[in-house]
């Protein structure tokens, strides 16, 4: 670990560890093709599956999202779902890397209110990535205490804070059609 800044290593394409609502999360910069391909080579993760987005507002996710084709009435319960423990998938903005979405014509984004990621968006005025920080098909580390020490030497910058307490991780539901993909 450097001396560096989180932003500053945000910046510099660097991998994050830090709290979400109930796990610890690996993130990026979305728009750094070379730092995600580096999160999903470190999580041995498919990019067919795509990632999350994780932002502190809407406006954060606008960069990333089709907008246009989220029907009034459905942008109402969209954001009236927020914010923390639920993850959306809405209509993918067709200029964003194919590592977000994966083989989806959406992308799955959410505003959280845990104070360290919102600081960061602030400050950068974009969303991190968010992945469980853990290997695929291993448990998520819930403090960073007990981040896997693999996967601590090999990320950049880790926030030393708390995650919100929550107990599971969150729920994704299709913003447009109210189905539960995962409960």
């Amino acid at each position: 670990m450097s001396e560096k800044n989180v932003v500053d290593a945000f910046k510099e394409g660097g991998i994050i560890a830090y709290p979400t609502e109930a796990v610890f999360g690996l993130g990026c910069d979305p728009d750094n093709e070379e730092a995600l391909q580096r999160l999903l080579k470190l999580k041995q993760r498919s990019p067919e599956k795509g990632l999350i987005l994780l932002a502190g507002s809407y406006s954060q996710l606008l960069p990333y999202i089709d907008d246009s084709k989220i029907p009034l009435d459905k942008r109402f319960t969209l954001l009236a779902r927020w914010p923390d423990s639920i993850t959306q998938l809405v209509p993918k903005n067709n200029n964003i890397s194919s590592l977000l979405s994966g083989s989806f014509d959406t992308i799955a984004v959410r505003i959280t209110t845990q104070p360290d990621v919102v600081a960061l968006c602030k400050q950068t005025n974009k969303p991190i990535v968010s992945t469980s920080a853990n290997l695929s098909g291993q448990e998520p580390a819930k403090k960073w205490q007990t981040l896997d020490p693999a996967l601590s030497k090999q990320v950049d910058f880790i926030i030393e804070g708390v995650t919100l307490g929550h107990t599971s991780p969150s729920k994704i539901i299709d913003a447009l059609t109210g189905k539960v993909i995962r409960n």
